[in-house]
């Protein structure tokens, strides 16, 4: 009991998110973000990065976060520049999860009416092929993200989960169909049935991450891959990520997924607000082991 008494603790400190975070900046520049970094990479600047900025809370997903991204995606996407895009955070984090902080007082009358998470799932929708360079946790809401991207680049000491379970309630951003079709049934069930992390290495063996390297290499490997790409025909790059998007999908996909967004992870808020506390909480102690 010390023991987890410690734990929490140390999960009040660095692991809250900063209060006011579904406030926006107006796109302009990558300058004009709080919680992203936007730049041109590569030789012919024709590569988009986005760098997820909340270091303090481990890049947890707050709602603003997610518009700024959706911001950048849009403009990424309109600029005829712009042949590919690199999705990446920090090296301890990619992103830890949802922003728990700003959950934990929804009610499942609150998910129902409002289409929670719908705005999420803007990064499956881009036409440009995205590359997700994971270093660090990509726990929950940030595996879901890196699932989204079409490449999943991982460092060496990368780790991947979906922990909802451990909160009371299940992957709410399509976690449990693109787990599924990216390492298979019985492995995806195991991580979403018991909450536990894969390394890089078994991300990897199980066919989640295409490739591996070290730390300090990760970013700079995904961005040679994004100008290799973006120097090929920008429509025909396009089209070839429809027809590969196109085989994996399966009848009602899209039905499916707002199924499971609104009746399962929805389900798991309770019908008064703080119903869940103890699992978000559990969530704060489970996130304050050293990495």
């Amino acid at each position: 009991m010390a023991s987890l008494r410690v734990l929490l603790l140390r999960a009040r400190g660095p692991l809250l998110p900063r209060p006011g975070c579904a406030a926006l900046r107006p796109f302009a520049s990558g300058a004009n973000f709080e919680y992203i970094i936007t730049e041109k990479k590569g030789k012919n600047h024709n590569v988009g990065l986005i760098q997820l900025n909340r270091p303090k809370a481990l890049n947890a997903l707050c709602n603003g976060l997610i518009m700024e991204l959706n911001q950048a995606l849009e403009a990424f996407e309109k600029d005829p520049a712009v042949g590919a895009i690199v999705l990446t955070g920090g090296e301890k984090a990619f992103a830890a999860g949802a922003d728990i902080k700003e959950m934990q007082n929804q009610r499942f009358q609150d998910c129902y009416s409002t289409q929670f998470l719908s705005h999420w799932d803007r990064l499956a929708q881009v036409k440009k092929p995205v590359i997700a360079a994971v270093n660090g946790y990509a726990l929950g809401g940030g595996c879901e993200l890196a699932m989204m991207c079409d490449i999943i680049y991982a460092g060496e000491k990368a780790q991947f989960a979906q922990p909802e379970i451990l909160l009371g309630t299940i992957p709410g951003a399509g976690g449990t169909q693109r787990l599924t079709r990216a390492v298979g049934k019985s492995l995806a069930m195991e991580m979403v049935l018991t909450g536990d992390r894969i390394s890089a290495q078994d991300a990897k063996a199980a066919g989640l991450v295409s490739k591996i390297f070290p730390v300090e290499k990760l970013l700079e490997e995904a961005i040679q891959c994004a100008e290799k790409i973006a120097s090929n025909s920008k429509i025909i790059a396009a089209m070839a990520k429809e027809s590969v998007n196109a085989g994996r999908a399966v009848p009602g996909r899209r039905r499916a997924s707002s199924l499971v967004r609104l009746q399962g992870f929805g389900n798991g808020f309770g019908t008064r607000p703080g119903q869940t506390l103890l699992g978000f909480s559990g969530f704060l102690i489970w996130l304050s082991i050293e990495f």
